[in-house]
């Protein structure tokens, strides 16, 4: 009897063990906790579309862009554009990260460089609340995989099964003599370090595959725990019960007429109300960005229906390939006051009035006919570090500051540091030398203001009417 107990223990304690690593592993979050959604995406061609751009909607068909339609995230690695973002959050979601292509089409590199000698490398960064960001990063994914050309449209899926993350992506590559894109894949906890990729999708023939995100179902519907969207020259839905186990092929969505030479891109969303899912399809063919075809089962291609008209809105840019998160009541509360529709701004000086405030190889001073505009472009946030105050983020490199370092003022990223956060934020005051416009008193140095001396931007004590005048701004659009 003493025996069997123990045996009964010994089975109770693993059934609670195993409950508790579902619980902490599983990425569904319960459907009354989301109250939106973010989407992460590029939004088209040249250095400026191909960033990291956010978007959010309430109902999962009518998106808002963020940050008045502004990137929110720009990269500063590799060729210094991204694509085909994929915003991946752990199991505790207490860490997230933005995996996104190498890419910058229209910055020096062509389409058929991209494809034959293109970048081996994503672009990497990380969170822990969804706002702070680390600066971009490269991890090479692709130089290991024998005449891998490139790695394209990557994303990422926690495994339950392996206790880490199954990421995958593009690669163009010879195998078998025949050149073409394929899937692969390596296992990573951190993307930092990843397993030796593996070849995890291939088509029969010369036929390519780019484009593949995996959703898992919850039990009950359909007759797998996964189902992944490809774009393969059609859109093709596959089924399995395990991300690295064997595939099934579920079928297409050409009876809806839609296939891979008009639509690319899939990104799945799970409606956080109703046992129904949107597929998002990126019509790159006719140029118009992302619709969604709905369905109250991804594994069945018959039960995908195409939107109707005024059904859906995709607010004001061009949402091109990237995915969506369905956001919590804290995560979607940060992220909407972190990336506001704040206004454009400009620093107009008082004494030169053809000199505005710009950076210039992060270094910071006022200059006339300042090209690219976009040098001499903020935008006034509420302060780093309090309310009541400001801090200037600028608007083609988001995430940067101007802050003052031993009262010298440079473009800088922002590292989350308190001393940041200080040398970052400024009070605005009635202007030095004219009440009607503006002078920018130190946080931390409140003795010293924002002013010019030889064009340069200092932080300096103010004694002088030239110091008054140096240190008077006009605020203007």
């Amino acid at each position: 009897m003493s025996a069997l107990l123990s045996r009964l223990a010994a089975i109770l304690v693993a059934a609670c063990l195993l409950l508790t690593a579902q619980t902490l592993t599983t990425p569904q979050r319960a459907a009354a906790a989301d109250p939106g959604y973010l989407m992460t995406h590029f939004i088209g061609e040249g250095s400026t579309g191909q960033q990291i751009y956010f978007s959010h909607s309430s109902d999962g068909l009518h998106w808002t862009d963020l940050n008045g339609g502004g990137a929110a995230l720009r990269s500063t690695v590799g060729t210094r554009g991204v694509r085909d973002p994929s915003l991946v959050r752990s199991p505790g979601g207490d860490r997230y990260w933005i995996i996104a292509t190498d890419l910058c089409i229209g910055c020096g590199q062509s389409w058929g460089d991209a494809m034959s000698n293109g970048s081996r490398n994503l672009v990497v960064w990380e969170s822990t609340d969804l706002v702070n960001w680390s600066a971009p990063r490269l991890l090479n994914v692709a130089g290991a995989i024998p005449d891998g050309r490139n790695a394209w449209a990557p994303e990422a899926i926690w495994n339950p099964e392996t206790n880490d993350y199954v990421l995958y992506w593009a690669t163009n590559a010879t195998l078998g003599g025949v050149l073409k894109h394929r899937i692969y894949y390596a296992r990573t906890k951190d993307f930092r370090t990843i397993t030796t990729p593996q070849l995890y999708i291939d088509r029969a023939g010369t036929q390519g595959i780019i484009d593949t995100q995996i959703v898992e179902l919850p039990a009950g519907v359909g007759n797998y725990r996964y189902v992944r969207a490809s774009g393969d020259g059609q859109i093709t839905l596959e089924g399995s019960n395990s991300i690295l186990g064997t595939w099934t092929n579920l079928g297409n969505l050409s009876g809806i007429g839609l296939t891979g030479s008009q639509v690319e891109g899939p990104m799945w969303m799970k409606f956080r109300d109703r046992g129904e899912w949107a597929l998002y399809l990126d019509q790159y063919a006719s140029g118009r960005g992302y619709m969604p075809v709905t369905t109250t089962n991804p594994s069945a291609s018959g039960t995908y229906q195409l939107p109707a008209s005024g059904s859906y809105n995709m607010g004001g840019t061009k949402k091109r390939h990237g995915s969506i998160l369905n956001l919590t009541a804290a995560e979607e509360s940060r992220v909407l006051a972190r990336w506001p529709n704040t206004a454009i701004n400009r620093l107009q000086s008082y004494n030169f009035q053809d000199r505005y405030v710009r950076h210039t190889g992060f270094d910071v001073r006022i200059d006339p006919n300042v090209s690219p505009a976009q040098d001499a472009q903020f935008r006034l946030r509420t302060g780093l570090a309090g309310s009541g105050t400001v801090s200037f983020e600028s608007v083609n490199f988001p995430g940067y500051f101007l802050r003052h370092v031993n009262f010298d003022f440079q473009l800088a990223y922002n590292d989350g540091t308190n001393q940041f956060a200080e040398d970052a934020t400024f009070r605005q005051a009635a202007g030095l030398a004219d009440s009607g416009q503006s002078s920018f008193q130190s946080y931390n140095h409140p003795d010293r203001y924002i002013r010019h001396y030889g064009f340069q931007l200092r932080l300096d004590p103010i004694t002088t009417a030239t110091g008054r005048s140096d240190a008077t701004f006009r605020v203007t659009s």
